[in-house]
């Protein structure tokens, strides 16, 4: 039995094994026959970016960004689930996987999806897949069968928690986010959730889901920049921009820098007013965890302005993979024994 943590998100879809993990944009595009397959320069290539799944073939992440006409990418909660999230997680899954052995998903949805969309993914995950992995700049491929016996789906800000909460063998290590009252703040690209885990119990009264992921943060800088240089920039092309400050568009440098602050700035503000308005009368929360990828980079502007002890984002750790790594080691302590 193989457990896997499996994270689907609208910017980036993450899974591991507990060893190794797999990290792309939550992209899938058309698998056109290319002309010239050789590569110009020596480059890392990833198994399972150009992935056959049900007799159809796809680009995915980065590899769909550089080389397909058509590229598919959403933020509706219904698309994304019915036409992309099998092809992300089986491009994630499968690498990590040995093929036809019995393997173990524990995933995530938003809050405000769960209800909704939890026993739709459980289905389509849970079955056995046949996929063909192509090798990068080869056309040779391999078969591999991801026999999905069994799909746990968990709120998604409790990944975070499990992964403070556990170590690798799935074991309690830290008995703080066991006894204490812990609100988590879980910023995705799509989504800020937001969720009270009291003793480890779920607080339906302090978690909801709104739309204020960092999206909202990326479509201020996308607008600036068209007025500024007439293109329109799709979200999922401006992470290295927002990174580096910079963006050149047709040639021309553009500094991004004070807008990607401003942005930000507001986005945190709009969050934290949020969270100290839901949680207004939990004022016996213990302390408050801010995770996710939007997390990370919001984390200084909205810390000073949350009420409670703030435990701060590990400087050296990827935030994108706080919630994979924990459901990675909630399939360890639920299925391990």
């Amino acid at each position: 039995m193989q457990v896997i943590g499996l994270d689907v998100g609208f910017g980036f879809t993450k899974a591991t094994n507990g060893r190794e993990y797999q990290v792309f944009k939550s992209v899938v595009g058309e698998a056109a026959e290319t002309q010239f397959n050789d590569q110009l320069l020596p480059a890392k290539a990833t198994l399972g970016r150009h992935i056959e799944v049900g007799g159809e073939a796809n680009y995915v992440g980065e590899l769909a960004e550089q080389q397909s006409r058509g590229r598919g990418f959403t933020l509706d909660p219904a698309q994304f689930i019915s036409k992309f999230a099998r092809v992300l997680s089986l491009s994630g899954v499968a690498p990590l996987i040995d093929s036809n052995q019995p393997v173990r998903i524990v995933t995530g949805l938003p809050i405000s999806f769960f209800r909704k969309h939890k026993d739709q993914l459980t289905q389509m995950l849970q079955q056995r897949h046949v996929v063909k992995l192509f090798k990068p700049g080869s056309p040779e491929w391999e078969e591999r069968v991801v026999n999905v016996e069994r799909v746990r789906v968990i709120p998604q800000p409790f990944g975070s928690l499990f992964n403070l909460m556990l170590n690798d063998l799935g074991k309690v290590t830290s008995q703080r986010f066991v006894t204490e009252k812990i609100g988590v703040i879980d910023v995705g690209f799509r989504t800020a959730d937001f969720t009270i885990s009291d003793k480890t119990k779920y607080a339906e009264r302090g978690s909801l889901s709104t739309d204020a992921g960092i999206s909202l943060a990326f479509t201020a800088i996308a607008s600036a920049l068209q007025q500024q240089s007439g293109v329109n920039i799709e979200l999922y092309r401006l992470y290295e921009a927002v990174n580096k400050g910079t963006i050149k568009i047709r040639g021309k440098r553009y500094d991004i820098s004070a807008m990607v602050r401003q942005a930000f700035q507001s986005l945190a503000a709009k969050i934290a007013a949020e969270a100290n308005r839901l949680w207004a009368d939990d004022w016996d929360i213990d302390a408050i965890v801010i995770t996710g990828g939007g997390g990370a980079v919001l984390a200084p502007h909205m810390q000073p302005l949350l009420e409670g002890e703030v435990i701060p984002v590990p400087a050296d750790q990827d935030a994108r993979l706080n919630n994979v790594g924990g459901y990675w080691k909630y399939g360890m302590h639920v299925w391990s024994t």
